[in-house]
Order: structure tokens, then C-alpha cells, then sequence
């Protein structure tokens, strides 16, 4: 999805204004007594940039009022909700790829409130996968995301973990390139209740685009050509059967089916996970000292390989969007603006999140060049996001994640075959499309 460093360079941002447009010296403009009301996805990777808002404050003269800061699983409900009430009455929130398809409404094209030159800054893939139908529905902050895998070195220059590992399998243990290597050191990994292979989130979307990315990476898909469901396949068994296995093996932590990514994050700053598939944002968390245990010990390389020789790559990318009911769109573009200009870029691509805009881009991997953790994981990401590969376009994905995923559970947790659980998600997938008339 996203070919980096292929964009233009970054350009100075006007903001159109009912009577035209602003000058870059204006820039973030004037809004004295304005407010903007706003939803915020939260979590520990996001307060460094919501820092920034109180200095977006001071130069402006307007106030932000944070209504929600909640995980984007609960968000999109809550803004759901808003829709079916009639009461979208704030005027900035964060968006996603993955999630936007289902606003098609609400958000307005913000190729009118911002310049040309402004939009060319970013990386143009992510632009791409930000516009719907032609409409700018949200601008790409510093979070690509795609993920990568993270693992413990020390456990890998353990002699007897090597020598026990090489008796055992007939291998050399060395961090995994595929799945199946993935799976079988997991198991080797884990001691539990004190020490897991590695772990998964299960529920909500989490669980089913991390088995849709396992499917791809199969060689199965998700929805055929003419978008009827179809990874109730061999290949969906097998994908399925990686979660099920690990779960049984009990080579990931018994809650696994109820995390999130805040507890995969955690968890494996703990130091309690050999082997974590995890986002960019983590990369600097994991290697603080003040918020990890295994800071130092640290190694990221690019996401496995499916049986098929594809890696995985389930991908997209976070964001901000203005409301069509806001009052103050050029105030609330001002924010959006501020929340992923170069900045505000810089300061999360610091702690490991792939910017999106060009000149960041370049920026970050000149900085990385005395970092060597830094140039590790930049190397990792960027051969990571060769192989990204977004969710299927329909405006149906997050009502089909909320159906499938607790058969998903059901098999994981051992009340249903792999295949009576897709089977049954299948079918709820397939009504879902019918009544929405894309069947």
C-alpha cells in the first residue's frame, strides 16, 4: 500500500477559507473564542501528539474539547450510534482506512479546505487509500501501519535454548521467516503461566484482520471476485488452525481472546512474549527502559511468510477528518493540519510510527543513521510495507468483522471446528452483504 518515499516534496499549507485562502505566514490562523468538540482514538501511543493540541491552542486562541478518547473499536460504535441519532454534532475525529467506508456521509472532502500543495506533501498511496469515491475523507497522520515481527534477541543467543532447539526440530533456531517457524518456536518459547510464545488480539476487527492477513498469506481470500464471501476454504482452515493450535498448544496466554492492542503492547513490554506481529507505533515503547522490560533486547525483522510464500500485510493507515455539521471547518482543518504537519510527524515518527509524509520520510531515516535499534526497525517496516495490502473495500468490513470474529472465538476456544466456524461466519457474512444489496 504504501510505496515510500515516492511523493513530492512537502509544500507550505494555505487553508481555504470562505473568502479564500489564507497565507502560509497566517498559518495555523486565528479562531478566538472557537471550539472545536472532537473524538479521539486513544491509547498509549497517541498522548505524545494529543500533547501538541494545548500548543495549537495558544496560537490559534481556540479551545479543543475532547469529547471521547477511546480504542477505534469502541469509537466506531459511538460514532454510529451518532450517525442513527442524528447528533454528529462535533467536528473533528479520528478516522482509519479499515473503518472509513462506512461514513460515507458525514466527513467532508478536505481537497476543499486544504491546497493542493498540502495534500502533495504526503506520501501519495496514502492519499490514495484516504479518498473515497474522490473525496479527501480524513488526512494521514504519522501512522501507517503495517505490521512487522518483534522478538527477544537474548532468547535466540541462548547456547542451550539453541542446542535444545537443534535437537529437537533438526533446525538452527534463529527468528522466524515463516508462520509454520513462527508456531513451532512459539511453542518451544513458552513456559506457562510465567513465559508465552507469542500472543494475538481476538476480538472485534483485531482478530479478524489478523486471520484475513493469515488467509492472504495462504493463499486463500477473503471475499471472490464477484465480493461474495469465500475464506471458508482450505486455505481459511489453515489460517484459522495457526490461532487454534497456538491456543491449544496454551503457547499464547489464556486471554489472548479478549486483547486488544494496547494488551499486546503491554504484554510484550512485560517481557512475558518471546515473539510479537505488532504494529510500527510500539517500536519506541518497547525499547524505553521507563515502559519496557526487555528495552536493549529489542530485534525486529519483517512479517512471516503463509504457506503460500506471500507474507502477510494486512495494512492501513489512522487519520483525522473534519464533520459536514461542523461550524468551523476551517477551524477544525487548522487542527487536522496541525495534528499531521511535519511536526507533529517528526515527534511520532521518533517513537517508531511510519509518517506519511514524504519529507518525514527522509528526515526519519537520516536520523535513524547513528541509531541502530532505529535503523533496525526502519529497515524492517519499509520491507514490511512492501508487501501491505489493505482490507476489502466494501463498506461492510466492520459489520462482517463483528460477526465473524466470535466464530472465530468459538474455534480458537475449542467450541466449534475450524470449519463449522467459518462456515457459520460465512453465512453471516453472506446475509449482511444480501441485505446491504451487494449480493
Amino acid at each position: 500500500m504504501n510505496r515510500l518515499l515516492s511523493g513530492v516534496a512537502a509544500g507550505a499549507l494555505l487553508l481555504v477559507s470562505g473568502v479564500g485562502m489564507a497565507q502560509a505566514a497566517d498559518l495555523p490562523g486565528k479562531f478566538p473564542g472557537v471550539t472545536i468538540d472532537a473524538k479521539l482514538i486513544g491509547g498509549q501511543q497517541y498522548e505524545k501528539l494529543y500533547e501538541r493540541i494545548g500548543e495549537w491552542e495558544k496560537a490559534t486562541g481556540a479551545k479543543v474539547n475532547v469529547l471521547s478518547k477511546k480504542n477505534h473499536f469502541d469509537l466506531d460504535k459511538e460514532i454510529k450510534s451518532d450517525i442513527a441519532s442524528n447528533s454528529i454534532t462535533w467536528c473533528v475525529g479520528s478516522n482509519h482506512t479499515s473503518f472509513a467506508p462506512q461514513y460515507p456521509g458525514i466527513y467532508v472532502d478536505l481537497n476543499t479546505l486544504l491546497p493542493k500543495e498540502e495534500i502533495d506533501a504526503f506520501v501519495p498511496a496514502n492519499i490514495a487509500a484516504a479518498t473515497l469515491d474522490g473525496k479527501l475523507v480524513m488526512l494521514p497522520r504519522a501512522q501507517f501501519d503495517v505490521s512487522a515481527l518483534y522478538y527477544q534477541k537474548s532468547l535466540y543467543q541462548d547456547e542451550a535454548k539453541k542446542k535444545a532447539y537443534k535437537e529437537k526440530y533438526g533446525e538452527e533456531l534463529a527468528p522466524p521467516d515463516t508462520f509454520d517457524e513462527m508456531a513451532q518456536q512459539a511453542e518451544f518459547f513458552a513456559n506457562p503461566p510465567d513465559f508465552y510464545g507469542t500472543q494475538f488480539a481476538g476480538k472485534e476487527e483485531a482478530i479478524n484482520g489478523r486471520f484475513y492477513e493469515m488467509l492472504v498469506a495462504d493463499g486463500g481470500e477473503y471475499l471472490d471476485k464477484d465480493g461474495k464471501p469465500a475464506f471458508n476454504s482450505e486455505a481459511g482452515v489453515q489460517a484459522l488452525d495457526w490461532f487454534v493450535n497456538l491456543y491449544k498448544a496454551k503457547a499464547v496466554p489464556a486471554g489472548t481472546t479478549n486483547y486488544l492492542w494496547d494488551d499486546l503492547g503491554q504484554g510484550f513490554a512485560s517481557g512475558t512474549v518471546a515473539l510479537n506481529l505488532d504494529w510500527p507505533g510500539w517500536a519506541g515503547f518497547f525499547n524505553d527502559p521507563k515502559s519496557s522490560k526487555v528495552a536493549g533486547n529489542v530485534g525486529v525483522k519483517v512479517q512471516p511468510k503463509g504457506s503460500s510464500g506471500k507474507r502477510s500485510g494486512w495494512s492501513g493507515a489512522h487519520g483525522f477528518s473534519v464533520t459536514e455539521n461542523c461550524a468551523n471547518k476551517e477551524a477544525a482543518a487548522s487542527l487536522v493540519w496541525w495534528l499531521t504537519n511535519e511536526d507533529s510527524q517528526k515527534l511520532e515518527a521518533a517513537a517508531g510510527p511510519l509518517p506519511t509524509r514524504t519529507a518525514v520520510w527522509e528526515w526519519d531515516i537520516e536520523q535513524a543513521k547513528s541509531d541502530p535499534y532505529k535503523t533496525e526497525v526502519l529497515q524492517a517496516f519499509q520491507e514490511a510495507a512492501k508487501n501491505a495490502f489493505p482490507v476489502p473495500q466494501t463498506a461492510e468490513w466492520i459489520e462482517i468483522s463483528n460477526a465473524v470474529y466470535p466464530e472465530l472465538q468459538a474455534a480458537i476456544l475449542g467450541d466449534k471446528t475450524s470449519k463449522q466456524a467459518l462456515d457459520d461466519a460465512a453465512a453471516k457474512a453472506t446475509q449482511i452483504l444480501e441485505d446491504a444489496g451487494k449480493l
